[in-house]
């Protein structure tokens, strides 16, 4: 069985092709599946790039979709030939959070999906949105999912409400298209004017430069005619905060999902505190959450916006393209 592992101490030049054992057959409550794409996330870049050490042999990358081959005694959920995508946290099932670190996260503290077959207890999977390839359901595991707690299951998105969107990542155009599917009003921000355009014609209402708007959380409350906005899908972390809480309206929601400026720094909580705004962290979410997910998903007709699909032999060329910064919506590796 080929599988790419990673070697300490990380390190996109560590990451190797390997023939690795047969997961053999699954066993009472498992399933083995036949893995056919994943999908990149920042989570993973830290983890292969050694930020984030794992164990040395680590086979990484925390999202997999692929087809049931066997199913183990008393598995109901399943059966041969279904098409499955797996969950980030395979021991949260349901209700609200139960997990603060990445012990059990495959590809960090587990392996994970960049592999020919793998044999996993069958909660660890939900199955994929009808009609979609493999590479759109590994969209779902990590990005997809986040945009759907932070919007819907945490802050309850309303048609009528206001969201703002930092960036044109995986998270981002997942919120923006869920957003914009629900009846909400969407803005967006970006350094780049053509991405920007890209956004508009997926349903963006408006768009700023945060080059050209340094103070883009003053130009938020612009468009918003002092109010501000409802919900704000905060990725960049300590370096976009203050601006974010700027935007945010007087007991509105910002989700906290992203370290990408850092992972400190000064909150400047008087501001906060009298915005009476919810300041929410969050980690991707339950699997009853990814099967509402889905759910919604099938019923909107939303479909992920991929930027690039790469081949398994080619991950490290996969994550040098999402070091640059210049995708749009989530890079793929299929095979």
């Amino acid at each position: 069985m080929r599988a790419v592992t990673l070697s300490q101490p990380g390190g996109l030049d560590r990451l190797r092709v390997t023939d690795a054992p047969d997961p053999g057959q699954p066993g009472a409550g498992e399933i083995r599946v036949a893995l056919h794409a994943s999908s990149l996330n920042f989570h993973d870049y830290l983890v292969c790039s050694g930020k984030s050490p794992t164990a040395d042999g680590r086979i990484p990358l925390a999202d997999g979709a692929g087809v049931v081959e066997a199913v183990g005694d008393g598995v109901t959920d399943f059966g041969v030939g279904d098409h499955v995508v797996s969950v980030f946290f395979p021991d949260w099932q349901d209700g609200g959070p139960k997990v603060g670190d990445f012990r059990r996260v495959p590809g960090d503290g587990i392996d994970g999906f960049a592999c020919d077959s793998v044999v996993l207890p069958a909660t660890a999977f939900t199955r994929a949105p009808r009609g979609w390839s493999h590479k759109e359901a590994a969209t779902i595991t990590t990005a997809g999912l986040t945009a759907w707690r932070a919007l819907v299951v945490d802050a309850g998105l309303r048609a009528g409400d206001t969201v703002l969107l930092l960036g044109t990542g995986g998270v981002s155009i997942y919120a923006l298209q869920l957003a914009h599917a629900m009846g909400a009003e969407v803005i967006v921000t970006s350094s780049s004017d053509e991405k920007l355009a890209r956004a508009k014609e997926l349903g963006a209402d408006h768009v700023i430069n945060y080059r050209q708007e340094p103070k883009w959380g003053r130009k938020v409350l612009e468009l918003t005619g002092g109010r501000g906005v409802d919900i704000v899908v905060e990725v960049g972390g300590p370096g976009t905060l203050a601006q974010s809480i700027e935007a945010v309206r007087i007991g509105g929601h910002i989700a906290l999902i992203g370290v990408l400026t850092g992972v400190g720094g000064d909150v400047p909580t008087a501001f906060l505190m009298a915005k009476q705004a919810k300041l929410q962290g969050l980690i991707v979410g339950s699997r009853q959450e990814q099967e509402d997910f889905v759910r919604a998903l099938e019923a909107t007709g939303i479909r992920p916006v991929i930027d690039r699909t790469f081949a398994l032999e080619d991950l490290a060329d996969a994550f040098r393209h999402l070091e640059s910064a210049s995708h749009f919506g989530k890079i793929a590796v299929a095979w």
